[in-house]
């Protein structure tokens, strides 16, 4: 009986081992162009940024009366921090597409063309979809931060071939959701998402990219962050909400670049870089625009 027993744990860890060497080899990227990988990228993209529009447009823009196309102005709400999220989001999403075409060996012109600028596209749809729509309207500025995002993509492709500077994000609880649940969001989930006054955006550059000393851990990035709060609308000129006392914010800090820790597994480069989206805990100096500073030992 032991000696089944040992068979059977023999078997289960062989195979363990040998469907993660084929998951492993699964992630490695191609060498060379591999069509059945591109198309599964492009027909996996396409069907998803097509049923995401589509699910906005019945479960979110439905709700709201519809206009002729019209444009605003949004340019000093919520003091710049939703811009700030359409930067990420579209640099973001521009890195998913290009990573996702370097995995199918699709050459580094194409990425560029057809994968980096993905998130523009999508967001551009968004903005359309907000121009029909009686409550919002099609924002020049939310344009702007959208081409930046991308832009801060594939400016450093063309320049240096890497990204030595990440566009990341962090995100910590504040008091004000509480303030107005149905606007900064009801629970964590929601706040995370909503409640631009636990937001920080930070550009983290890697030092060693520009430094090439040795004496730093290659994976040892400097981290500048923006930041806001005493929001509880976009404008501060609302009258139903006269408390508010806004300030913007600016982070120096220390980060890690995951996708700079050497590995030879494929798995763990994707974990790495589907997790350097987020910037990593550390202390954190604060400047605050109203002339205040604060020391973080540790800044979410």
């Amino acid at each position: 009986m032991r000696l089944y027993c040992h068979f059977v744990l023999f078997f289960l860890v062989s195979y363990s081992v040998f469907s993660q060497s084929k998951f492993n080899a699964f992630l490695k990227p191609s060498d060379t162009l591999n069509k059945s990988r591109r198309n599964t990228v492009v027909i996996s993209e396409s069907v998803l940024a097509s049923a995401t529009l589509i699910g906005l447009n019945q479960l979110w823009y439905a709700d709201y009366p519809r206009s002729s196309f019209k444009t605003l102005n949004d340019s000093g709400e919520w003091l710049q921090m939703d811009k700030m999220g359409h930067a990420f989001s579209s640099y973001q999403l521009g890195r998913v597409g290009a990573n996702s075409l370097e995995w199918a060996g699709v050459s580094e012109r194409n990425q560029l063309i057809y994968g980096s600028t993905i998130g523009l596209g999508f967001l551009t749809a968004v903005e359309v979809l907000d121009g029909f729509s009686e409550e919002w309207g099609f924002s020049w500025t939310d344009m702007a931060a959208n081409t930046a995002g991308t832009g801060l993509y594939v400016g450093q492709e063309l320049l240096w071939k890497e990204q030595r500077i990440v566009l990341k994000y962090s995100f910590h609880r504040t008091q004000f959701a509480k303030q107005r649940p149905n606007k900064l969001g009801n629970g964590l989930t929601e706040e995370f998402l909503k409640d631009y006054n636990g937001q920080t955006y930070w550009l983290s550059a890697n030092i060693n990219s520009f430094l090439k000393t040795e004496t730093i851990p290659n994976w040892l990035n400097f981290a500048f962050g923006y930041g806001a709060e005493g929001m509880l609308t976009g404008e501060s000129s609302d009258l139903n909400f006269t408390n508010q006392n806004r300030r913007r914010q600016f982070y120096f800090s220390l980060d890690v670049d995951l996708t700079k820790i050497k590995t030879n597994s494929n798995v763990l480069k994707t974990v790495f870089s589907v997790f350097n989206v987020i910037k990593v805990p550390f202390p954190a100096l604060e400047l605050s625009d109203d002339g205040r500073s604060k020391w973080h030992f540790i800044y979410f």
